[in-house]
């Protein structure tokens, strides 16, 4: 049987599977669903229409799949997604999207650190670790196994890459590149994210040539798109190729623009 505490909440639709743990004073609304192994803290709040995957462990006074924060929010049915193995510490907020069938996405693998907020229709990869009192804005997507310092703010609708690094106390209005660290109020990209980038399997050569491109982008008088068309010549590499991408999608329209480096280069403006 399900280990559910006496002065716990559990709507009688709420799905469990018999291996959740739920803790004192939690409270788990009519729609949601939990996987196995999945641990519920003291006073956590679960609601609306939340899935929450395999061996989580939440932490007391999480909230979950409670309505945005967004005035344009009008009841609808929207959704909250959680994968599995994620731990969400003290004090976590994470909204539900704001229309109907949208969905704030968070993957496998990562940790939620105490009192950081997700906000409505964001999306987060794998295997991300996001420190104390970050808050991301509607509809933020974190690439897999970025790392978040503390007390970072993130504004709406920014994409982090991959394998990036955000230092504590960062202001974050643009894109953040793959495979970089980024710091400062307003950010700038400082170098490339190595031990980051070493511990995720990348090899020798992989980034050597991201060097190359780091130096090619962000060293030299060249536009961006000048720069881009430079980087692409240097070899057929997929994570190469994927910062090109990353770096040409931040120029499309409704896109925020990818921060720049330390220094401005041509067409480079904060907003």
């Amino acid at each position: 049987m399900t280990k559910i505490h006496p002065t716990a909440i559990v709507h009688p639709a709420a799905q469990l599977h018999p291996s959740v743990e739920v803790g004192p004073y939690a409270i788990i609304g009519e729609k949601v669903t939990i996987g196995s192994e999945t641990t519920i803290g003291a006073h956590a709040i679960i609601d609306g229409l939340t899935e929450i995957g395999a061996k989580n462990r939440i932490f007391p006074g999480a909230a979950i799949g409670l309505e945005p924060q967004d005035l344009k929010y009008d009841g609808a049915e929207s959704l909250t997604k959680i994968g599995d193995r994620n731990t969400i510490r003290e004090y976590v907020t994470i909204n539900r999207a704001t229309h109907e069938g949208e969905a704030t996405v968070i993957g496998n693998d990562n940790l939620l650190m105490a009192y950081m907020h997700v906000a409505h229709n964001c999306t987060i990869g794998d295997r991300v670790v996001i420190a104390n009192s970050v808050a991301l804005a509607g509809h933020v997507t974190i690439g897999s196994r970025a790392t978040i310092g503390g007390i970072v703010g993130i504004h709406q609708f920014v994409h982090v890459g991959q394998l990036s690094m955000i230092g504590g106390c960062s202001r974050i209005l643009r894109d953040v590149p793959p495979f970089m660290l980024v710091e400062g109020n307003i950010a700038r990209v400082r170098t490339l994210n190595q031990v980051g980038m070493s511990r995720a399997g990348l090899s020798k050569d992989d980034i050597s040539l991201l060097k190359k491109a780091f130096r090619i982008i962000y060293g030299s008088e060249l536009t961006m798109k000048e720069a881009l068309g430079q980087v692409e010549l240097l070899a057929d590499n997929q994570y190469v190729q994927h910062l090109v991408n990353f770096l040409r999608g931040s120029m499309e329209p409704g896109r925020r623009r990818s921060i720049p480096g330390r220094s401005f280069k041509k067409g480079d403006r904060d907003e």
